[in-house]
């Protein structure tokens, strides 16, 4: 079990005029029995992709799963290259234009997900599995590679901007309380998280 972080996300401060600097991070995960990719970068990430797969003696087409942890832009935006992989973006599983019918989520009577007691989870194999990690946007997820180094690495998306975003996260969520609560869930179980806009991070325990 190796995870890869094939290109370091970043954001960095705005300017007077609301503009500001940012780029998703993209991971390789490479399992017992599936290489998984989370998340994919922009568009203008292509070259870069392709170059560091290469550089682990791969190719798009070695990819069986891509995981985008949510829809924003600088984390879909390579989807098209993955052809022969099995696509989880969000809450949605497909291949082609097969949709596998997955609850990652619950709904009450006021329409508001709810993420299960278990956190019901789509297991890629033995020690790779996707949780439901909604807040940044509803439909967020995150991918738990467990053994790896004898730890836990959660590669989290932006559920985690980075790992001294307290001030940064709030602003940018679609649910504060929502992620606030994914965000527990999700140290309790990593030993190491992979944010989407900064270096990995371990997760201090308590003694």
């Amino acid at each position: 079990m190796e995870v890869i972080v094939l290109k370091e996300g970043y954001c960095r401060d705005g300017d007077a005029e609301g503009h500001f600097k940012a780029s998703g991070t993209i991971t390789l995960i490479k399992g017992e029995h599936h290489n998984v990719l989370v998340d994919t970068g922009s568009p203008w990430d292509t070259g870069i992709l392709i170059t560091e797969l290469a550089r682990q003696d791969m190719a798009p087409n070695d990819i069986h799963y891509v995981v985008c942890t949510h829809g924003h832009s600088d984390h879909v935006g390579n989807l098209n290259l993955f052809l022969q992989s099995t696509h989880i973006v969000g809450y949605d599983i497909a291949f082609k234009d097969d949709y596998q019918d997955f609850e990652f989520k619950e709904v009450n009577k006021g329409e508001q997900i709810v993420v299960q007691d278990t956190g019901k989870s789509y297991e890629i194999e033995d020690n790779i599995e996707v949780i439901p990690t909604p807040g940044h946007m509803h439909h967020d997820v995150s991918v738990i590679v467990r053994n790896t180094q004898h730890r836990t690495v959660v590669v989290a998306g932006d559920l985690f901007e980075s790992a001294e975003d307290d001030n940064i996260w709030q602003k940018n969520s679609e649910n504060l309380e929502m992620q606030e609560q994914s965000r527990q869930r999700v140290l309790q179980i990593a030993d190491f998280i992979i944010p989407g806009h900064g270096p990995g991070f371990k997760v201090p325990k308590p003694n």
